[in-house]
């Protein structure tokens, strides 16, 4: 049985799982789906064609599937899937996808979106991401698990950020962030690693230390990138956190790379 506080307004069409919560002054469109166990604190609302994952909470004044802030969109019924166990905390709006990113947002599990953060239309979202106070993804963003977008952070449309890399807070950042990374500034650029995440994820010491290598490897002055690259991959091809690296570099997009400001060691 779902439990609705009697000044919620839920569509009868809308699909309810067991255990769903819906409290004061919440509104629930009709093509919404929620899924076991989620619970909407007050005064959220989810609408448009939206799926929430199981064990989702949603904190008061959320925007949750509202059309998205796209000019060239024209009403499509584009959809917006979050996962299982996310935290949506105050004043976070997420939005649906359109026809030009194939008509679907979605996050992942066990992601936390603090007060304000913004995720734009066809955005894709992996597990255990944090975007932090006022963060903002425009359209098309990918963000890889476990990465950590700081407060007031801003990702331009279609970059993309590698797994477990941080972005520090206020920076803008318009180029893609390797995995691993770590990336600050106006404009943001490569800092070096993020070590301390990778401590906190329990990377052991020889996996940072040869990340450390390849980093300076491939971030030297001497060759191309496509002759690092190379290099990186044969030293190391044996190393799965290096070659997410590489990977993710040769990997096709519209961005170009974030790189250092100068050429320093993490």
């Amino acid at each position: 049985m779902s439990n609705i506080h009697p000044t919620a307004v839920v569509d009868g069409k809308a699909r309810l799982g067991p255990g769903v919560e819906i409290g004061p002054y919440c509104c629930v469109g009709p093509d919404v789906e929620l899924k076991e166990g989620v619970r909407l604190i007050s005064h959220a609302v989810v609408t448009g064609s939206t799926t929430v994952g199981e064990g989702t909470l949603i904190y008061p004044f959320a925007s949750v599937g509202h059309p998205p802030q796209d000019l060239k969109y024209k009403g499509e019924k584009s959809r917006l899937v979050v996962g299982r166990r996310n935290v949506i905390r105050e004043h976070v709006t997420l939005n649906p996808g359109t026809e030009g990113g194939g008509m679907l947002t979605q996050t992942g599990d066990e992601c936390l979106f603090m007060v304000g953060a913004h995720v734009a239309h066809d955005c894709r979202i992996g597990n255990h991401v944090i975007l932090v106070n006022s963060a903002t993804l425009g359209g098309h963003v990918r963000v890889e698990d476990w990465a950590i977008l700081g407060g007031l952070s801003a990702v331009h449309q279609f970059v993309r950020i590698g797994k477990h890399a941080m972005v520090g807070g206020m920076s803008g950042v318009e180029n893609d962030v390797i995995p691993y990374g770590s990336v600050t500034g106006n404009r943001a650029r490569l800092s070096g690693l993020n070590i301390v995440g990778l401590k906190r994820r329990d990377f052991s010491r020889d996996v940072i230390h040869a990340l450390r290598n390849a980093y300076r490897l491939l971030f030297a002055q001497e060759g191309t990138m496509t002759e690092r690259l190379e290099d990186v991959s044969e030293m190391f091809h044996d190393n799965e956190p290096v070659m997410d690296i590489v990977n993710f570099i040769r990997a096709d997009s519209s961005r170009a790379i974030c790189h250092p400001v100068l050429d320093d060691a993490a």
